[in-house]
């Protein structure tokens, strides 16, 4: 798949994920409701990107941490709106409803909160605005940097039966639940329906 940023890239994407068999477990979960984006956006070599998030330092829960923008979903609210609204809160980046090109499968944290990743379409993302109260930086990652064979590991602990999931980024390591949602979606464009809910976080991102 070509990485340039594109209309062809995004039909494939869009093509993509239209056919993906994603797993919605809303309605038969009691855990809290959260979304987050991944966004598909420009970088400054005209090649595709993702953009992330470093969490500011002042947060209570996770912070200095990778993130994907995104949060806890206001009652009643459906996953794709809350992910858009937590885009332009914490980056100042106004999306809406036709940008989305499709979701994939509800994630279960350690935290309590099963979260939706929705996969959006940036056309302009440059001139972003980040909440200084909640990001400390955003970052563009190459989409041909998930796409390598060695972008990700997995490892054992002690604490648990499962296996962690690592994504490598600038020497260092994005766990899940963001390096499993990335994961998904590498899969995703390669056309395999990869499953990702048994995939363990870090004991450090289990509160």
């Amino acid at each position: 798949m070509s990485d340039l940023f594109d209309a062809g890239t995004r039909t494939r994407i869009a093509r993509h994920c239209a056919v993906f068999p994603r797993l919605d477990e809303a309605t038969s979960s009691r855990l809290k409701r959260a979304a987050v984006a991944i966004i598909v956006a420009e970088a400054d070599d005209g090649r595709a990107a993702l953009l992330l998030t470093l969490r500011a330092s002042g947060l209570r829960a996770h912070s200095n941490q990778w993130a994907l923008p995104g949060g806890r979903c206001d009652e009643g609210e459906m996953a794709v709106a809350g992910a858009l609204r937590e885009v332009e809160e914490e980056i100042g980046l106004r999306l809406g409803p036709n940008d989305v090109l499709g979701m994939l499968d509800d994630y279960p944290t350690r935290s309590g909160y099963l979260i939706t990743p929705v996969i959006v379409w940036a056309a302009d993302s440059f001139g972003l605005s980040p909440n200084p109260h909640e990001v400390a930086s955003v970052h563009r990652i190459a989409l041909e940097n998930i796409m390598c064979p060695d972008a990700f590991d997995f490892i054992t602990i002690p604490e648990s039966e499962r296996r962690v999931i690592r994504f490598r980024h600038n020497g260092d390591f994005i766990h899940a639940p963001t390096a499993a949602m990335i994961y998904q979606f590498r899969e995703v464009l390669a056309g395999r329906a990869t499953r990702v809910a048994d995939l363990e976080q870090p004991v450090f991102a289990w509160k």
